[in-house]
């Protein structure tokens, strides 16, 4: 066993599972408002473009969800639980049909998105390095992906797939020294696809792949909002004011007739 593979398969996931770890506490700690899948959908004008998104992004994500769920259970899964039910060749077929049928679902959607993020002018205007560069990352991935099933077409006795259960088994257990013994006999393809897919834990926490552990937890204790339509006003309860009570009038004194003052002061003279 080689230096070189002891740090990339013994040594480099520990690496790539702290920076995954640590760069997404302190993002989510330091920017939550960068914390966002920074979706696009916003920029699809007509109803065409509206379904051309919701198709892409539709096999893309169905088809990787069904990835991920298979490489977890088929590297992680103890070859005692699995064999009361499938041997090992059956395993490998089964791995090979399932993945590739949604590998190949979540490479058209991938391609579609790709497109369209390099197609529309506003698309691409409203993209950053870090969007086209993981989207291509994801690309080659996934290739690399495809084509480790073309490779186990060679052996369908599923070693391979016994040895790369091996290394993931013995990473997740702390055990480097045997985790990098036991990928070392497998092919290149099989080395590079593993290596790449070590990467994406690295650039996970600095593009927009954190999404991925998104949900909305803090929405169920969340204090109730007001949402209004526009141009709509509450009609809310008026308190009820009693009246001020108003000031009596007084009567009018009205003036003296010219004729009664000068019969009284000649009253008064006499």
């Amino acid at each position: 066993m080689s230096n070189i593979n002891l740090l990339a398969f013994g040594v480099y996931p520990y690496i790539a599972l702290a920076i995954c770890i640590i760069g997404s506490w302190a993002r989510f700690d330091l920017s939550q408002y960068s914390w966002k899948a920074g979706s696009s959908q916003i920029f699809a004008r007509s109803a065409a473009e509206q379904r051309y998104m919701r198709i892409a992004s539709n096999l893309f994500h169905v088809g990787v969800l069904f990835v991920l769920a298979g490489h977890f259970v088929g590297l992680l899964m103890p070859s005692a639980l699995y064999h009361a039910f499938i041997s090992t060749e059956n395993k490998q077929l089964l791995a090979m049909v399932s993945g590739g049928f949604f590998g190949i679902l979540c490479l058209i959607g991938l391609l579609m998105l790709i497109k369209r993020r390099f197609g529309d002018s506003r698309v691409r205007a409203s993209s950053s390095t870090s969007d086209i560069m993981i989207l291509l990352v994801l690309l080659v991935q996934l290739v690399l992906g495809l084509l480790t099933i073309v490779a186990s077409t060679s052996h369908m006795d599923g070693s391979v797939m016994v040895m790369l259960a091996n290394w993931a088994q013995y990473t997740v257990t702390l055990q480097p020294m045997e985790a990098a013994a036991a990928i070392a006999p497998v092919g290149l393809v099989y080395k590079l696809h593993v290596f790449l897919g070590l990467t994406l834990f690295v650039l996970f926490p600095f593009t927009r792949l954190v999404h991925i552990v998104s949900a909305p937890v803090w929405y169920l204790g969340r204090r109730y909002q007001i949402v209004r339509q526009k141009g709509v006003h509450p009609v809310a309860q008026r308190p009820q004011v009693r009246p001020l009570a108003q000031p009596a009038r007084e009567t009018p004194v009205q003036a003296p007739q010219p004729g009664y003052a000068l019969s009284a002061v000649k009253a008064k003279e006499l």
